[in-house]
């Protein structure tokens, strides 16, 4: 197979290897302009002397401190997949589910596995959901027909077994953004047509399709479930900031109805049997005409603090409905931005927006329940020097699918307290210099406290715990709050998992191109490398539902020949090159898979397993790769099948589909197109 040649991988502003275009219709293109946080929260290295010189007096005093805890693109690994100078690492005695060989950095335009793993795409962007839809034809789209297809840029995925039918599922997934240059042949960016402007609302949002479990992976069947969500589906919004002043408009004068949910990333399967969806880079879909001005002082603040600019959207979606437009709907901004709950089971059911939960950047939602049944959600703020989140449940998770529980249970996400994370080291601050080396104690470690900042009641009571803001006002502008509050800025802090062998939290932060930049934060234990091109690892045990914790850096994410890198103590010689860690996720044996987004060491994305526990403590192998372009996203991992979503295959600043780089999944002359894959082992489990 041929290979495409490593210079392709072109990293804008010597950073993530993710191309321009990329950034440019999923965040605003994001890293190319300031971060938006421009608050004088404590600087770390503050916070290490004050931790320091607080508990050298507890000891004095003898006080104890307690720390809490398809087609011809589909190919097998081979030797030809390995750039020059590269090679996969030795093998050792794995931990029980990683005993596969580990592939090497490569440039296929393929999914390339393991030797002795076979793979099948599951669904493609275009592909029938519902009954009537028709056949995928690039050159005869149409909002109508997209529908009733598989969405664009699928990017989690979530696997609901069906009762009492085996090796049935329902497959949830959202679509978190679309790039027309590579959807519409002949696309002209500066005039884009009604046509394409609908089809593109049709495009986002989550899809609800039916799947059977056979022999060759996973098949999409006609189901009763089967559904299609979009950027102008009816959605309910709930918690404190529903009906107030902040979200009310002209066509939703009650401030509860919602049209419609845009850029879903990550999300997270409930367990009550719901799916939770992250409304990640939502201000990229506002716009308007240049020369137009914020109707007021406080909104141009508050629109500079999520990113919204007064100027042309590169969609130009304000031009066809004036809701995109925040100066002539100034608070529909405010009605995207949060974590969606849907229903799959009841395909009339309305999807909702919690807003007790917060207004930020969502990567995603993930639930831990404790033993008392307080049900806790964590989340992450996907932006350079924003923050780590976590909601509290007041209500108690209620047993079974009936209808009355499931009813309980999605109101669950509406009544309790969200806390913001700070965090803090006994590290002394002239062992943090911004190089990654490890500081004497030979690990970047230490504790940390959730601070309140929003506690959320029936029917949308609520109570600030912010000096200064309405609860409503913390519920719709939650980064002043945790501004205000004193956070730790991280590292783009994206998808959180709890590990369901030992309860310890994983956050995935995935790099930071301005961290020690000048004017900005510089490094600190938990963010321990200035210009972080490749992104780390953070574990945390937590008290759940509580507010301490402890944490670890696990990865220092990179080169392992790099001095700058880390892998939990492992020999280093031994593991895989890991780059922009970005969704995770766990197999039943407690080790932990990571999905990569814009690798920065010159090859594709891809999925990784790495070892939490024992010896091989730090062990990362890689599973598979994606195409050329693509993003690794939404990855399960199931005893005898592993699926990912592939997102924007082929995508290239010097490409379209007009002049396409790649033809995954069809081959041939076929369309580059989003789609999830299965990879299973015929005569065996996963990593066995």
């Amino acid at each position: 197979m041929a290979m495409v040649p490593l210079n392709l991988l072109i990293d804008h502003d010597g950073r993530s290897a993710r191309q321009r275009i990329t950034c440019r219709y999923r965040c605003g293109d994001a890293c190319a302009h300031p971060a938006p946080n421009t608050s004088d929260n404590a600087y770390f290295g503050d916070m290490v002397r004050e931790a320091v010189t607080r508990r050298s007096a507890l000891k004095a005093a003898g006080v104890a401190v307690l720390a809490v805890g398809a087609g011809s693109a589909l190919a097998a690994c081979s030797q030809d997949a390995k750039p020059t100078g590269q090679t996969a690492p030795p093998p050792s005695a794995p931990n029980p589910g990683m005993n596969f060989s580990a592939i090497a950095p490569n440039t296929e335009d393929a999914v390339v596995i393991p030797e002795g793993y076979q793979q099948a795409v599951v669904i493609s962007w275009g592909d029938p959901v519902l009954p009537d839809a028709p056949t995928f034809d690039v050159t005869k789209q149409s909002a109508a027909a997209q529908r009733q297809q598989f969405g664009f840029n699928n990017d989690f995925a979530g696997l609901l077994p069906i009762d009492g039918a085996p090796d049935h599922y329902l497959l949830v997934v959202n679509h978190e953004y679309t790039t027309e240059r590579f959807m519409f042949p002949g696309y002209d960016e500066k005039r884009p047509t009604r046509e394409q402007f609908e089809t593109a609302l049709a495009a986002h949002g989550l899809t609800v399709v039916e799947v059977e479990r056979t022999a060759n992976g996973l098949k999409p069947v006609p189901g009763p479930y089967n559904r299609r969500i979009t950027a102008d589906s009816p959605f309910t919004l709930t918690g404190p900031a529903a009906g107030s002043e902040f979200v009310k408009t002209a066509a939703d004068p009650g401030g509860r109805a919602v049209s419609g949910t845009i850029n879903n990333c990550s999300g997270g399967v409930t367990p009550w049997g719901t799916v939770l969806s992250g409304e990640e880079n939502f201000n990229s879909y506002f716009g308007a005409a240049e020369g137009a001005q914020a109707p007021s002082p406080i909104d141009a603040d508050r629109w500079k603090r999520y990113g919204i600019k007064v100027k042309p959207s590169e969609r130009l979606w304000e031009t066809f409905d004036p809701r995109f437009d925040p100066t002539k709907t100034p608070n529909e901004v405010n009605r995207f931005g949060y974590v969606v709950e849907l229903n799959p089971w009841d395909p009339r059911s309305t999807p909702v927006k919690h807003t007790a939960m917060g207004r930020f950047k969502h990567e995603a939602a993930n639930i831990y329940v404790t033993p008392d049944g307080t049900v806790v959600a964590y989340s992450g703020d996907d932006e350079r020097f924003d923050y780590m989140y976590k909601f509290v449940s007041a209500k108690k998770i209620q047993p079974g699918r009936d209808a009355a529980a499931m009813a309980a249970n999605m109101t669950i996400l509406d009544e309790g307290t969200l806390y913001v994370a700070k965090l803090t080291t006994d590290i002394p601050a002239n062992q943090i210099d911004g190089s990654g080396t490890l500081p004497a104690a030979g690990a970047f470690r230490g504790s940390g406290t959730w601070l309140p900042l929003l506690r959320s009641g029936p029917d949308g009571a609520a109570e600030s715990l912010v000096a200064g803001m309405t609860p409503q006002e913390v519920a719709v502008f939650t980064r002043f709050a945790a501004d205000k509050a004193g956070a730790t800025k991280m590292d783009r802090p994206e998808d959180f998992e709890a590990n369901p062998r030992t309860g310890k939290l994983y956050v995935a932060l995935t790099n930071n191109n301005e961290r020690g930049a000048p004017g900005k934060s510089t490094a600190d234990a938990p963010n321990p490398r200035n210009d972080n091109k490749n992104g780390q690892v953070l574990e945390i045990t937590d008290d759940h539902a509580g507010t301490s914790f402890t944490w670890d850096l696990l990865l220092v994410c990179g080169d392992p020949a790099a001095a700058d890198t880390y892998f939990g103590g492992f020999d280093k010689s031994k593991v895989s090159p890991i780059s922009c860690p970005d969704n995770l996720a766990f197999d039943k044996h407690g080790n932990l898979w990571i999905a990569t987004d814009g690798n920065a060491l010159s090859s594709n994305d891809g999925l990784f397993a790495v070892a939490l526990e024992g010896p091989n403590r730090g062990e990362t192998r890689q599973f598979l790769t994606v195409p050329l372009g693509a993003e690794t996203c939404g990855p399960i991992v199931l005893d005898d099948l592993v699926t990912i979503s592939v997102q924007h295959p082929g995508e290239h600043d010097d490409n379209s589909i007009d002049d396409p780089l790649s033809h995954w999944p069809d081959g041939g002359n076929g369309t580059a197109r989003p789609a999830v894959v299965a990879v299973w082992k015929p005569d065996g489990n996963i990593g066995v």
